[in-house]
């Protein structure tokens, strides 16, 4: 069977395939509108979204950039170790991506039960349903980074492996996205108004 090779020079064929691509650039998108939302919706109510904004904890946002960003570092590695052919260094740094991934959960949740604990739903105010929705969008797109994460780890393992440098670099494309997606989230919610 002749296999055909792809150019990934050609702007048709980007790094992960053009489906890929498409999603990420619809999924800023979204997120950039909501974000024109928020800041727009902030303007007219200052005081209630600056109040708001005080009772947050920029720390933890802070901590989960740091999660995020250094898993990225370490996704953007395992595609480089997979392409030199070292799958046990490529599948650590996997689980490494993955490790962040889940510390940023871990965090979202002890962020979210103490706005529980103290009332702070999205019926409050609407930066309250700003931040709901925002954040918790974005949480959910990283719990699906991780399935995807840990699937491929899953399958690049296996003994007579299909898992090819494109799957990887698809994995990490998305997961790429959710690193992008928070550091537009974080300043704009955490740290304006």
């Amino acid at each position: 069977m002749n296999a055909t090779k792809i150019d990934y020079k050609n702007i048709y064929y980007p790094p992960g395939g053009i489906l890929i691509w498409i999603i990420i650039f619809l999924e800023l998108l979204t997120f950039g509108m909501a974000l024109v939302a928020f800041v727009h919706d902030g303007t007219k109510n200052y005081e209630v979204f600056h109040q708001s904004k005080l009772q947050l904890n920029a720390t933890l946002g802070l901590i989960n950039t740091a999660f995020l960003l250094t898993s990225g570092y370490f996704m953007a590695k395992a595609v480089h170790e997979f392409e030199a052919k070292n799958i046990s260094k490529a599948s650590l740094y996997l689980k490494i991506t993955a490790l962040g991934g889940i510390l940023f959960i871990v965090v979202k949740c002890f962020e979210y039960s103490a706005k529980i604990e103290h009332g702070l739903t999205p019926e409050v105010n609407s930066f309250y349903m700003y931040y709901w929705l925002l954040t918790a969008f974005h949480l959910i797109h990283v719990v699906v980074g991780l399935v995807i994460i840990l699937w491929t780890n899953y399958s690049m393992k296996k003994t007579n492996s299909d898992t090819a440098a494109e799957d990887l670099k698809t994995c990490g494309a998305f997961w790429h996205m959710c690193d992008l997606i928070w550091l537009l989230l974080f300043p704009v919610v955490y740290l304006i108004f």
